[in-house]
């Protein structure tokens, strides 16, 4: 499983991904943030999905950058990626189902050119087809997606800087991180300050953030500690025996012993 999430802030962008490949008897990571920057403008990509789909999308497009003019505007790069996912899926698509697979690729593309007004996210499906991550619920997750949306829900605007919505994403991770097997550390995180055309980006380990998340877990606890206890007094007076019982009944088994 993966987790890559990706928020869009009026500072900029923030993207968070896991690396982990498979658990288990065997455990394997590998990268799955992509980070480009050319003369005109910057982005980085995040993916979920077969990983061999993964590696020929990511080939295809850096011979791409190689040898085509830089795009002037991030969507024209969207555009780009989504057509290479298409060409991946005719040449590959047949054989996976074949073996039983299915052609899957979820990508967040986050970035900004010397022609866009403003950086902007996107989502593209293993379609092709693509949307763009909007103010109002402003981010995405692709692959272990329940865990960590409760907190950004919560808590996320649009308006918020880039170190709050960096915080969030990291408890957002963290989340998933204790409740799916599949999704952990390392950590690669990037991050885009709108205007600037240029990224940062780190792999943090699992040492880097454990004090965090165990203060968060403490404070968790705290929290449902500290709520008054009268509203849940009321509820649990509520509460009554249940109706229906279920009960044996003799003839019935009487019956079906002659039966048999």
């Amino acid at each position: 499983m993966t987790f890559c999430l990706g928020i869009t802030v009026e500072e900029g962008l923030v993207g968070i991904a896991d690396t982990r490949i498979t658990a288990g008897n065997e455990m394997t990571t590998a990268q799955k943030l992509s980070t480009y920057e050319t003369g005109s403008g910057a982005l980085f990509f995040m993916t979920s999905g077969l990983r061999s789909v993964r590696d020929k999308v990511v080939t295809y497009f850096e011979e791409c950058l190689e040898t085509c003019a830089p795009p002037d505007k991030i969507y024209k790069a969207v555009n780009t990626l989504a057509g290479i996912i298409r060409r991946v899926a005719k040449e590959d698509k047949e054989y996976l189902d074949e073996s039983g697979l299915t052609f899957n690729i979820h990508v967040l593309v986050g970035g900004q050119f010397a022609g866009d007004s403003i950086h902007r996210l996107y989502l593209i499906y293993p379609q092709g087809n693509w949307v763009e991550i909007a103010p109002g619920t402003p981010y995405h997750i692709i692959g272990e997606t329940g865990y960590g949306k409760p907190v950004l829900d919560r808590t996320l605007k649009h308006a918020d800087s880039i170190n709050f919505a960096l915080k969030v994403g990291c408890l957002a991770f963290d989340s998933t991180r204790i409740s799916a097997a599949g999704v952990d550390f390392p950590l690669d995180v990037v991050v885009y300050s709108k205007g600037t055309f240029s990224l940062v980006e780190h792999r943090f380990e699992k040492s880097d953030l454990e004090h965090i998340s165990l203060w968060w877990q403490e404070r968790l606890r705290e929290s449902v500690g500290a709520l008054p206890s009268e509203w849940i007094e009321r509820i649990a007076a509520k509460l009554s025996p249940v109706g229906r019982k279920l009960a044996c009944r003799a003839e019935d088994g009487d019956a079906l012993s002659r039966r048999s």
